[in-house]
């Protein structure tokens, strides 16, 4: 080539990398020094209120301001101006078939918390009216929900006993409902929605399968009419109760309306998913199970012949309970600790669900502001006899093909649960417990994503150990445990990617000036000569001892393949510095020591491209004094190109 600085044999000894002239008017630049406090400001600006939610305020009035925060804090006074009846409609069709869904469920819920049958309704009533003014989710349909019911009946009943301490567990349920309210509006109004993050999806695919499973394996009480039951919830202590009551504990009568109304129910949800315009049948199918098998029940008297019925639910509306929260003693430290834990996993729940929704209707959502509302309304609810209530991916997902339009479908839902309360709680007594069995299990089926459990193991093998690591925890010990897995594989994957950052030996791709990584592109050709490492990450006290380690690794490697060939030495050391976005002291020192190494060994440190931030740190620190202004470029590719002459000298 005529701009070749070495001939053609040494060339194709050296390799087929080839050195272009290429001539810069450009250095890497050294952005102004900033004020500390400026510098300090924008860094929580960037960190708390990154989607800048002060933007709408600017250059208004007073007065327009006051309305702008009102609508902030209440969404209805924005959205409610442009209502009409054509909305209202959709809304009305929308709360009517929910309300179907969530009526039975609710009862079977409150069950699983361990707790009266009317708290559930009670947490289909208060808590949406509350959302419906504080939410900005058009889709979001809100009730208790299985996998957090069962987490609270779980934390709870390690405290006290629901039968023999019914009034302790009752009281410590409302005060863990508070502190769970408190969390969720405190995240929010921090802007700390971010912590909400750290909970891996991989993580919650695998921990909701796993409760899923448990809280389908808890039915089997219900479900197969067994009176003396385990108080555990791992599989191992659940099978080996409903097996060693086989012979003296299984109802026959219990086990036939149970499997009938779950195989109807099953046959519901596969006609409504094979079509949509069906979407009401699996909707509707709950309440038809519930009011033909109590006709059943009732007509037949099967109760008197061992099959368990729901007996009697509370008349009337919620009755108030702050005087029941505990705000001192030795329990407040319990409901504290239960209500921050089911806190964050329902503000988890309900964040994904609402996230979806918005993405498929093409609506933007404020996490902070869906926070701040779901904690109101848990802390209301606590006050009215409630206990958390969350976002239902179930009853969203209906609510959305229904055709809601916004969160009056939600109010309708309520006062539809309202006239339940007043008028038609008596008519469940003969309600079999083997039907809400039946329902929780058909409900929480679909909490089992094979799909996304297939999906992860293709992309990452750390995401599926997460994944597995949540599933088993829950199934094979509990739900905390299985909770816990999860935290702590998906901080231990946080921490690894920080800890140990990926980097690559980058070559040349023939005829260009372009340098990518030798394994994504084989054809690209190493320099003659010369090492070039990219850095994939942020260079901080916890990695720059490894980031040099693997550096010099890299050396030692190309040396050893450069020795064993008998070709020339290496003469220089190119980091490719573009993806660090930024450095630390101990990143800065780590350079320092990799500087004086390849001193050593006569090896030359340069540098590519190096950010803003990276620079001027570089620059503070003495470090581009050091080694030299001449040594830091703005390409690879003149980095490379500068080596050339003293590769041709070595030649």
């Amino acid at each position: 080539m005529g701009n070749s600085i070495l001939d053609n044999d040494e060339s194709r000894e050296l390799g087929d990398w080839q050195p272009r002239n290429l001539q810069s008017a450009y250095k890497v630049g050294v952005p102004p020094r900033k004020n500390f406090v400026n510098e300090f400001t924008e860094r929580v600006k960037e960190t708390f209120f990154a989607d800048d939610p002060l933007r709408a305020y600017k250059n208004q009035p007073k007065s327009k301001q006051f309305l702008l925060g009102l609508q902030s804090f209440f969404p209805i006074l924005s959205w409610g101006r442009e209502y009409n009846l054509k909305k209202f409609k959709g809304d009305l069709i929308a709360g009517f078939t929910i309300a179907s869904l969530c009526i039975p469920q609710d009862i079977g819920y409150a069950k699983l918390a361990n707790l009266d049958p009317q708290y559930g309704l009670y947490s289909s009533f208060v808590p949406p009216l509350v959302y419906a003014v504080m939410g900005s989710s058009r889709d979001i349909a809100i009730g208790p929900v299985a996998v957090v019911s069962l987490l609270l009946g779980n934390l709870l009943q390690d405290e006290f006993d629901p039968k023999i301490n019914k009034e302790e567990y009752h009281r410590l349920a409302v005060t863990a409902t508070f502190f769970a309210g408190v969390t969720q509006a405190a995240l929010g109004f921090l802007r700390l929605g971010f912590i909400v993050d750290f909970l891996s999806h991989a993580a919650i695919v695998g921990f909701m399968a796993g409760a899923a499973i448990t809280i389908a394996l808890q039915q089997l009480k219900g479900f197969l009419g067994i009176q003396n039951f385990t108080k555990e919830t791992d599989i191992i202590s659940v099978m080996k109760s409903v097996w060693g009551s086989v012979h003296h504990g299984w109802n026959w009568e219990t086990i036939v309306i149970g499997t009938s109304f779950l195989a109807f129910l099953l046959l519901a949800k596969y006609i409504g998913k094979k079509n949509r315009s069906l979407f009401w049948v699996p909707a509707i199918a709950p309440l038809i199970s519930v009011i033909l098998s109590t006709f059943f029940v009732y007509i037949t008297r099967a109760d008197k012949h061992g099959v368990q019925i729901v007996r009697k639910i509370k008349k009337g509306i919620n009755p108030s309970s702050v005087h029941e929260i505990y705000f001192s003693g030795s329990n407040l430290g319990k409901g504290i600790k239960i209500g921050v834990v089911s806190g964050m996993i329902a503000l988890t729940e309900a964040a994904a669900i609402g996230r979806t929704f918005a993405d498929m209707k093409g609506y933007q959502l404020d996490g902070n502001k869906e926070m701040v509302a779901l904690g109101t309304m848990n802390i209301v609810g606590s006050m009215t006899s409630c206990f958390i209530a969350t976002g239902s991916f179930s009853r969203s997902a209906v609510n959305y093909m229904a055709g809601c339009q916004t969160a009056v479908s939600n109010i309708v839902m309520s006062i539809i649960v309202l006239l339940t309360l007043e008028l038609i709680t008596p008519l469940f007594k003969y309600t079999p417990n083997a039907i809400l069995a039946s329902i929780i299990i058909n409900a929480v089926i679909g909490l089992i994503d094979y799909d996304a459990a297939i999906l992860i193991w293709k992309i990452d093998k750390l995401d599926f150990i997460a994944c597995m690591g949540a599933f088993f925890g829950v199934v094979f010990k509990s739900v905390e445990i299985g909770l816990l897995v999860a935290v702590s594989i998906s901080f231990a994957k946080i921490l690894l990617q920080v800890t140990r950052p990926r980097t690559a030996l980058l070559g040349n791709l023939p005829r260009t000036t372009i340098y990518r990584n030798i394994e994504q592109y084989p054809e690209a050709t190493k320099v003659p000569g010369v090492v070039i490492v990219r850095v994939d990450s942020a260079i901080y006290f916890s990695n720059s001892n490894y980031v040099k380690e693997r550096i010099l690794r890299w050396l030692r490697e190309e040396e050893e393949k450069l020795k064993e060939e008998s070709l020339p030495r290496i003469n220089f050391l190119i980091v490719e510095m573009s993806p660090v976005t930024d450095i630390d002291t101990s990143g800065i020192h780590a350079f320092e020591d990799l500087y004086k190494n390849l001193n050593k060994r006569e090896i030359q440190l340069l540098l590519a491209n190096p950010g803003p931030i990276v620079m001027e740190k570089l620059q503070a620190s003495d470090f581009t004094e050091l080694i030299g202004h001449d040594k830091i470029f703005l390409t690879v590719g003149e980095a490379a190109m500068s080596c050339a002459p003293k590769v041709n000298e070595e030649v």
